[in-house]
């Protein structure tokens, strides 16, 4: 969205007014996150998260291609050159860390991302666009990781894959042949790691794609905000640059901070050991477990224990599984409530700090502990509560609460009043 007051870009610099007549770049890159670039004034921290996804994105795809270099995806030289990475290449210990828990970082972000566009209903109206297209981001992201773990060929790749895939078979009737047809036969081997390594280096691009149609689509209604209040006046918003260009500097210093010290002083801690034993057929770990980011969604997999009528087990399982995110992309519509910000809606607010986020925490909890009692009926509540959160009490909710009063601007909600809302929309205050 262009304002009325948005900066125009207006180059003197001789060699830049031929750029902008020819190849018109630095205006692009001025209207999309410079001057030219009009945003809330009262964007919070939580805000910051967008650019942080965007910025281990690319840290992702540039190690990953440098990697990509080293390695071979063949099974039996898989985990030798894997740790030739490790051991005989140049910092190559260093760009497999940085790669690995660069994608832990890039999920913490997103999954901050996420429920930020939650709580202040970023899914609601003129926005749909935006939210979709990132439920699709989400989505490619865990196909990518999925098949990045499986690369290092240790007993936690070898496994994780057999167990993923093996989904696939409980589809009826076509399940087992779709499932042949992934791996390139009947388990994990020389021509499943080919694909999954042409797939894994493929995908990021893909999401990149995505990510700048994400944009693109948040450019058209603009940032929301967290009164949830649209843009009335200019005194309601802020260039992007130098205001937020500052604030995402600052937040992206302080989580290079922490992913560095992830990155030297505990390399390994959101790892598996047995990832570092090679792939062997003949020994099934004790406990297969996927990455962490995985972890909510396996619990919701493995909550379903019985078969309802002629429904098995396994596939109620698998459906469920899939549909914790699918559900995500009908949110636009379930959510009926005016208002969008959680902060003027105070049952809303309730059910979702103490309802939904300890639904979350239960279910990423008990997705990396052994399938046995408690963990398992624990996963079974807060698989019911996550769907009943969404389907029903989220519906309902939005239906019957009576939202706070709601400030007439931003300008209003960040510095107390706005002579506009005094004098009227179309008046001018006094000098």
């Amino acid at each position: 969205m262009s304002f009325p007051w948005a900066k125009e870009y207006t180059p003197t610099n001789p060699v830049m007014k031929f750029f902008d007549e020819k190849l018109p770049l630095p205006r692009l890159v001025y209207n999309a996150i410079g001057a030219g670039y009009p945003v809330p004034r009262n964007l919070s921290y939580f805000w910051n998260f967008g650019v942080l996804a965007g910025f281990f994105l690319v840290l992702q795809i540039v190690t990953g291609v440098i990697l990509a270099m080293h390695y071979a995806a063949n099974a039996q030289v898989a985990f030798a050159t894997t740790e030739h990475i490790m051991r005989d290449v140049n910092w190559g210990w260093m760009m497999r860390y940085a790669h690995a828990n660069g994608a832990s970082f890039f999920f913490i972000v997103v999954y901050l991302h996420i429920f930020r566009g939650f709580f202040y209903s970023s899914y609601k109206a003129p926005r749909e666009m935006i939210w979709l297209l990132g439920v699709v981001i989400f989505l490619l992201m865990m196909a990518t990781a999925f098949m990045g773990y499986v690369l290092p060929w240790g007993q936690m790749s070898f496994w994780g894959a057999k167990v993923i895939t093996g989904l696939f078979g409980a589809i009826p009737l076509v399940g087992e042949p779709i499932q042949v047809w992934l791996l390139g036969g009947y388990a994990p081997d020389n021509a499943a790691l080919n694909r999954f390594f042409s797939l894994h280096f493929l995908l990021p691009f893909v999401i990149a794609g995505v990510v700048i149609l994400h944009i693109w689509a948040l450019h058209i209604p603009g940032s929301s905000n967290p009164t949830g209040v649209e843009v009335k006046q200019e005194s309601d918003t802020l260039p992007f640059h130098p205001y937020y260009t500052a604030k995402d500097g600052f937040g992206l210093g302080v989580a290079l901070l922490l992913y560095f010290g992830l990155v030297f002083f505990l390399p390994n801690y959101l790892g598996h050991p047995d990832n570092y034993i090679e792939a062997n057929p003949l020994s099934t770990p004790a406990h297969i477990v996927p990455e962490w980011y995985f972890w909510p969604f396996y619990a919701i997999l493995r909550a379903f224990t019985a078969d309802f009528f002629f429904i098995p087990a396994k596939l109620m399982g698998v459906l469920a599984m899939f549909s914790a995110i699918l559900v995500w992309f009908f949110l636009p519509w379930l959510d009926k409530s005016p208002v969008r910000s959680g902060h003027y809606r105070p049952l809303f607010r309730k059910f979702f700090w103490f309802g939904l986020i300890p639904a979350m925490a239960v279910l990423f909890y008990c997705g990396g502990a052994p399938a046995e009692e408690p963990f398992v009926m624990l996963s079974q509540i807060a698989t019911a509560y996550y769907f009943l959160h969404f389907l029903v009490i989220l519906p309902i909710v939005s239906q019957v609460e009576k939202p706070e009063p709601l400030p007439y601007s931003i300008t209003e909600a960040v510095l107390g009043s706005d002579d506009k809302a005094v004098l009227g929309e179309n008046a001018k205050p006094a000098v």
